[in-house]
């Protein structure tokens, strides 16, 4: 199934562990990118948590963060950090000093300074596994975000192919009238010249410009790339590096069609090509 790169999963829960708050955004990157950011005393989970992530997500720039309080049991006080409190009070009676018509200091304001409140290095046995089964839920809603936006995709990309194929067969079915068109172009050339000409050698060189001009071959490689874009587009696994090799493939042949087009009817479908290859492009950039 088709997954989007872009997504974002949050999941708020409070338990035996304490209350545990997982997010986890993800957008479009070229390769795996994994980027936490856990609180100091849950740092030994890192590789636990990475090694999660890399197991359900192969591609992509994957920002992680988790927010964690543990339990107070009642009866249970905040473990305050007495020193610092009166460090931090004895700074601001200094400073108030200066500024007599300063507000008093807020209570709150000095619990919120880092290490006033002391917290407890938690149980890393205890509270791992709750944490990563969790994380784990975190991790499915994100996945099913990626898959949804993924089918959205395909069905963009879909609507572009079946448009290049229009105009591919367009063209194979003119294709006879347009060298016919091109050849007799050459003749009348080559009348206007005025000049006697060999009738073998002038017919044997509208054949090789013929031939020059014939984009037949480029026509079956489009409509064989496409035909691989569809295949490639219901396979149940990554297929974002795939596809962009493919759009490179009928960006080429679109571009040598319109190279070697002389009739203004291949020229206007190089152009209409290009312009669908370019939006299946800018879809393929988020797919994983």
């Amino acid at each position: 199934m088709i997954s989007s790169m872009t997504a974002f999963g949050h999941t708020d829960e409070s338990g035996e562990a304490g209350h545990v708050v997982w997010e986890i955004k993800t957008v479009n990157h070229r390769y795996l990118e994994i980027n936490l950011r856990l609180p100091e005393e849950l740092r030994m989970l890192e590789a636990a948590v990475r090694d999660a992530i890399s197991k359900r997500i192969s591609r992509g720039k994957v920002d992680c963060s988790l927010r964690f309080e543990p339990v107070l049991t009642a009866g249970h006080s905040l473990p305050i950090n007495n020193d610092l409190i009166s460090a931090l009070l004895a700074a601001t009676d200094e400073v108030a000093a200066r500024f007599p018509q300063s507000e008093p200091v807020n209570p709150l304001e000095i619990l919120r300074w880092p290490g006033v409140i002391e917290r407890e290095v938690p149980d890393p046995e205890r509270i791992a596994g709750p944490l990563l089964t969790q994380l784990d839920m975190t991790l499915e809603h994100v996945l099913e975000t990626r898959r949804q936006e993924g089918k959205k995709l395909k069905q963009i990309i879909l609507e572009r192919c079946t448009a290049a194929e229009a105009i591919v067969a367009r063209i194979k079915t003119r294709l006879p009238e347009i060298m016919a068109a091109m050849r007799e172009r050459l003749l009348e050339r080559a009348r206007d010249l005025a000049i006697e000409l060999d009738p073998d050698r002038l017919e044997q060189e509208v054949v090789l410009l013929t031939q020059k001009y014939d984009v037949a071959e480029e026509m079956d490689r489009l409509e064989t790339h496409i035909v691989e874009v569809r295949r490639v587009l219901d396979k149940d696994e990554p297929v974002g590096r795939r596809l962009d090799f493919l759009m490179q493939e009928l960006n080429r042949e679109a571009n040598t069609l319109g190279s070697k087009a002389a009739h203004y009817d291949c020229s206007n479908a190089s152009i209409e090509l290009k312009v669908l290859i370019e939006q299946m492009r800018e879809q393929i950039q988020n797919i994983e």
